[in-house]
């Protein structure tokens, strides 16, 4: 088979000549295209390009936070992964492996939360439903439901704290998904930094992270992230970065609310 050749396409039955189809751009495949070297060479090309995709992008959402976001909405996506494939791939690890669990709420924390006195009747009447007449037996069962749940929804989480970006940054000519797309990567930083990188580094020295801790290094991560991004992707400085950022960061822990209520009632409804 030669480039001069005569073809019928596969896909769209167009008579063409060459390799590639003038009309619909499929390839002719060749016996050379079925071989054991080509399936290497295809994998090896892939495995290379995907990870370093990958490290450029992570380095950035670590080091240089809002970069990854704005290169996207300005329309330079080809050398990054973006902040969604980033996330799914980020999330797939958060979800095989055990480790902190950033983005789950116990049926103790749900019950002590702001909505804990809805919930408090709902657990009951769950109960009642189930014959399981124990709470501490009902929350090892809402534990173990609500771990695997949580690591699936935390996309909702982004969508939450993306609606009152909307509003703090409506002058900034942003769009929905720009919005979308920062919260995603917001979400990228903490499930690489603050859940597999913080958990290996309590593995590896053997420590342990008491909540009061965890509370703090959450804290001062984000909010290095939300500076950071504020400046970078929403061009933010002075005072306004400053006011804009602390506002951000207790919207940050409303969204966090919101998305534990909706979990609950998820987890309450599956069971």
């Amino acid at each position: 088979m030669t480039a001069g050749d005569t073809h019928t396409c596969m896909s769209c039955g167009n008579t063409f000549t060459g390799l590639y189809c003038n009309k619909c751009g499929e390839k002719i495949i060749e016996p050379a295209d079925r071989s054991l070297k080509s399936f290497l060479s295809s994998v090896l090309i892939a495995l290379t390009f995907a990870d370093s995709k990958f490290f450029r992008s992570i380095r950035l959402v670590v080091f240089n936070p809002g970069f990854l976001s704005l290169e996207v909405a300005e329309g330079r996506r080809v050398r990054y992964l973006r902040p969604m494939p980033l996330f799914f791939l980020l999330n797939l690890i958060y979800f095989i492996f055990p480790i902190i669990q950033l983005f789950n709420a116990t049926l103790r924390t749900q019950l002590n939360s702001f909505h804990g006195r809805f919930a408090e009747s709902r657990v009951v009447a769950k109960m009642m439903e189930l014959g399981v007449h124990d709470i501490t037996s009902f929350a090892l069962i809402y534990d173990q439901k609500t771990t695997s749940l949580a690591k699936m929804m935390v996309i909702v989480f982004a969508i939450v704290f993306s609606l009152p970006l909307n509003l703090i940054y409506r002058t900034r000519n942003r769009y929905f998904t720009d919005h979308v797309g920062l919260s995603v990567e917001l979400v990228c930083f903490n499930l690489f930094v603050n859940a597999l990188l913080l958990s290996l580094i309590a593995a590896i020295v053997g420590a342990y992270i008491s909540e009061m801790v965890l509370t703090a290094i959450l804290v001062t991560t984000n909010l290095y992230f939300i500076v950071r991004s504020g400046i970078t992707f929403y061009e933010d400085k002075g005072a306004k970065l400053i006011l804009r950022s602390l506002l951000m960061l207790l919207m940050l822990k409303v969204a966090l609310e919101v998305y534990r209520a909706i979990l609950f009632y998820v987890t309450i409804w599956s069971l």
